[in-house]
């Protein structure tokens, strides 16, 4: 499979995920942002355990644990009360700060080089997602920007650690390991932190359903089969899809207006997306052609 149609796959995971602003804050019950965590997490990772039938070995359960508490633990509890408390746009602005952030750890961590394309393809993309997604009725919680800063550093870090440490094993069984050690690292914060769930209605219980199986086992499984194949760059760029399909989806199912500056900004994450990508390229170096042999030479 062509590099190209790497990307093309693996930034279908981020672009669903946008819809997590929608489903959080339209289709399910407010104030319970740890369960509703471990209610994605969890029975997402049985599930795929249960059809793939594959545990990881006793010495990656550390590894597994450490990957699922940045992946989804921290990361979803953070973007949950993010989106609590913030206007979806600067949780967002916040979450795209996770590119510069994975530039920077991807250096420490894989010796991956720092490069200047990519650095203003990253920044450039935070401007965009701003300017697509704030308004002047934003507002600036401290706990939300805490959370909001605090998951884009632990997704980074679970992106880039990933990349590190890559079992040999199928995407799907890596995605359901992590999903598993996340739910299983929240069940107990849930029962202590937070009270019982209201019952439940039809709609809560879809939108757990498409936040559990669409928004995690199955893009999550796509995402982490494109950090074994992609660069750490390359990949966290595609993460700026996810306010372009939330901004996408608020026009579309709750009628809110794009104003031109809006439309800039998405069109500017679009580009960043595209320079972020051409800008990690991998470069190839031509093979040296064999010496010539002289006559009489041995060998």
């Amino acid at each position: 499979m062509s590099r190209t149609t790497d990307i093309l796959l693996t930034g279908l995971a981020p672009a669903i995920w946008g819809s997590t602003y929608l489903v959080t804050t339209e289709a399910l019950p407010q104030g319970y942002p740890v369960t509703l965590a471990v209610l994605r997490a969890l029975p997402a990772g049985l599930l795929l355990i249960a059809v793939t039938r594959c545990l990881p070995p006793r010495a990656w359960l550390g590894r597994v644990f450490a990957l699922g508490a940045l992946n989804f633990a921290v990361f979803w509890v953070c973007l949950f009360i993010a989106a609590y408390r913030l206007p979806g746009g600067v949780a967002a602005t916040l979450g795209s700060l996770q590119a510069i952030m994975v530039i920077v750890m991807a250096r420490g961590w894989l010796g991956t080089p720092v490069k200047a394309g990519a650095v203003m393809a990253a920044l450039s993309g935070v401007v965009g997602v701003a300017l697509l997604v704030l308004g002047p009725e934003a507002r600036l919680d401290p706990v939300g920007i805490a959370a909001g800063i605090g998951g884009a550093a632990s997704m980074a870090a679970g992106t880039v650690l990933s990349r590190k440490w890559q079992p040999p094993v199928p995407a799907l069984s890596f995605t359901a390991w992590q999903l598993t050690a996340g739910g299983l690292i929240l069940l107990p914060l849930a029962l202590v932190m937070e009270p019982p769930l209201p019952q439940l209605s039809a709609l809560n219980i879809a939108g757990l359903v498409w936040l559990g199986l669409i928004g995690a086992a199955a893009t999550y499984a796509i995402w982490f089969r494109g950090v074994a194949r992609i660069e750490p760059g390359t990949v966290s760029m595609l993460g700026m899809m996810s306010p372009v399909t939330a901004v996408t989806l608020g026009w579309i199912w709750l009628g809110q207006a794009l104003d031109p500056l809006q439309l800039l900004g998405a069109a500017i994450v679009l580009a960043s997306v595209w320079a972020g990508q051409r800008a990690n390229r991998p470069r190839t170096t031509a093979e040296p052609k064999p010496a010539a042999i002289m006559v009489g030479e041995t060998t």
